[in-house]
């Protein structure tokens, strides 16, 4: 065999619905604890310098940004493992692999850890339906501050009074009633709008629920292709079963034609 035949041969051991999926799932993944990060930070930035300017009224706001962001670099930990696993696993479940191995035999330790595989990934994905949820939730809060500013900066809008117009986040639940001052009013959420840490934070935000989209989709795929090789094992255990079935027929029939020749050949 050729050197090119053997380039041929090892690429289609490549599992690529498994290596698009990580692609995705990485990428989606990145995005998420990446930007989420930083747009958390911008946030608290903004809510200190605008918002609630006493640390006593925010303090529990800023420990639960924090304990965010310990989880941001778990989940980070956690899904690189994750998908280099499941990665591994399409390449040993590809069937192009179990051509080059013809000792391969499937087990049952092994369709086991393929089903545990679909089960916490299924989890895995509707997690990651809360998790898709959850950060549309600020931007749907920055996009409301964004076009009350494109509003009152508008020249079809006619406004008389541009202080009447303001933005409360108490309402939001963010901080407490207490917190002061609580609100933003014509200008000056005007140039709350104007600072570097809403413009990124409001486009981060985006960025981080784009990939927790996205690795919601890549968990979806992975779902799928683990689903097809769980069933592929399992077929391929019966198969195994089957011939190692008839291998033992085929033996015992040999067996037999062996004694009734030598049987007949002392008679005769």
């Amino acid at each position: 065999m050729g050197c090119f035949e053997c380039c041929i041969k090892c690429l289609g051991g490549v599992p690529y619905a498994s290596l698009v999926a990580t692609i995705l799932c990485f990428s989606g993944v990145a995005l998420f604890c990446g930007c989420g990060h930083v747009a958390l930070t911008g946030t608290l930035t903004i809510l200190e310098n605008h918002f609630s300017k006493v640390t006593s009224d925010h303090a529990m706001l800023t420990d639960v940004i924090q304990l965010m962001q310990y989880v941001i670099y778990g989940i980070a930990s956690f899904f690189f493992l994750y998908g280099i696993i499941l990665l591994a696993e399409g390449f040993y479940t590809t069937s192009a692999v179990k051509e080059l191995h013809s000792e391969f035999k499937t087990t049952i330790c092994g369709r086991c850890i393929s089903g545990m595989f679909v089960f916490l990934t299924y989890i895995l994905g509707i997690a990651w339906l809360g998790v898709f949820g959850f950060s549309a939730v600020p931007v749907f809060l920055f996009y409301n501050m964004w076009s009350t500013c494109t509003a009152m900066r508008s020249p079809v809008a006619n406004l008389t009074n541009v202080d009447t117009i303001c933005v409360d986040i108490r309402q939001y639940g963010i901080i407490p009633w207490n917190a002061a001052p609580g609100k933003a009013c014509g200008s000056t959420l005007g140039d709350i709008c104007n600072t570097s840490e809403f413009y990124l934070s409001y486009h981060l935000y985006i960025i981080a629920c784009a990939g927790a989209g996205a690795t919601v989709i890549a968990l979806i795929h992975f779902l799928m292709i683990l689903s097809a090789n769980w069933a592929y094992l399992k077929d391929a255990s019966r198969m195994h079963a089957y011939q190692d079935i008839k291998l033992k027929e085929e033996q015992e029939l040999h067996d037999i034609t062996s004694r009734s020749k030598e049987c007949l050949n002392s008679y005769t």
